[in-house]
């Protein structure tokens, strides 16, 4: 498939653009391997991985009504990984060194995974993952859409009750 030689030469040019860049993986968000650049890492673990955090990202920024799922950033003690949008049906992960640029991370990222985005959607077509469903980020579209309500990602929300009783102020103390 055509495609996925597409998605692999954009992750040897995310290489050369990235300084310190160890590894980087496209995978749709049903967690399967699109294209992988990940040596010393297993990429099937990785893309399935990307897929649970995918999920409790989704659930995250629902719940906390920040709008739709951009990227998800974990530094551990050894560097960072870093999971963007790459449309409605794919996430583009990257593996860095501790002392990398977070900011031209960041920026190649991002622009990396919107061109994977546009790989897919002109080269695949509209996607049936489990996050299928789910509206593109306006960028996405050639023209916006209302938001409408979506069952991924929805939490049942708590509302905190008054106590039974009422405390008593404290004397002489």
């Amino acid at each position: 498939m055509a495609v996925e030689t597409d998605v692999q030469d954009e992750l040897r040019r995310l290489r050369t653009r990235i300084p310190r860049l160890t590894g980087s993986l496209a995978a749709t968000v049903d967690g399967l391997v699109l294209a992988h650049d990940v040596p010393d890492t297993e990429p099937e673990g990785l893309a399935a991985l990307t897929a649970a955090a995918l999920g409790v990202a989704y659930r995250m920024t629902d719940a906390a009504a920040r709008g739709d799922f951009r990227e998800l950033l974990v530094r551990g003690s050894r560097g960072y990984v870093a999971t963007y949008s790459a449309g409605t049906t794919a996430v583009l992960t990257l593996l860095a060194e501790d002392r990398v640029n977070v900011g031209r991370l960041h920026l190649e990222g991002r622009r990396s995974g919107a061109r994977i985005a546009d790989l897919l959607a002109t080269r695949v077509g509209p996607g049936t993952g489990r996050h299928a469903e789910r509206q593109p980020p306006a960028e996405h579209l050639a023209t916006a859409t209302p938001a409408t309500d979506r069952p991924i990602g929805t939490l049942p929300v708590r509302t905190p009750q008054r106590p039974t009783h009422q405390p008593h102020p404290q004397t002489g103390l």
